[in-house]
């Protein structure tokens, strides 16, 4: 009876883990990964997700001046790559590396002024 007991409480808890899963995953699928803060300064200190938009390269000389503009903004950091930008409604971004390692996310707009700096989260 002991026996039969435990093996119906040990379904239970395992039937209720089953569903907290299915609902964290479900979750996890409707949210779309966005940062909405940035302050007035346009530098948001964090964003919690890595982007899950789609990405296409930019022709050389869109990728020029975007480069330009991150750079202009973030003096001396490295820049890792350039996109367009599918997280934020920026049409290009760029991906840069501080000295200190510090990752960062440069939102530039069709006029190529940078319009943000995201310090990326790991």
């Amino acid at each position: 009876m002991l026996s039969h007991t435990i093996r119906k409480s040990a379904l239970t808890v395992a039937a209720l883990g089953a569903l907290g899963l299915g609902g964290s995953a479900i979750a996890d699928a409707a949210d779309n990964g966005t940062s909405s803060g940035t302050s007035s300064s346009g530098t948001n200190s964090a964003q919690t997700r890595p982007s899950r938009g789609p990405r296409e390269q930019l022709s050389s000389d869109v990728a020029a001046k975007v480069k330009a503009a991150a750079l202009a903004k973030v003096p001396g950091a490295t820049v890792e790559r350039v996109e367009t930008d599918a997280d934020h409604g920026s049409p290009y971004e760029a991906h840069l590396r501080k000295s200190d390692g510090t990752e960062l996310e440069v939102l530039v707009d069709k006029s190529f002024a940078v319009t943000a700096v995201n310090t990326m989260q790991h």
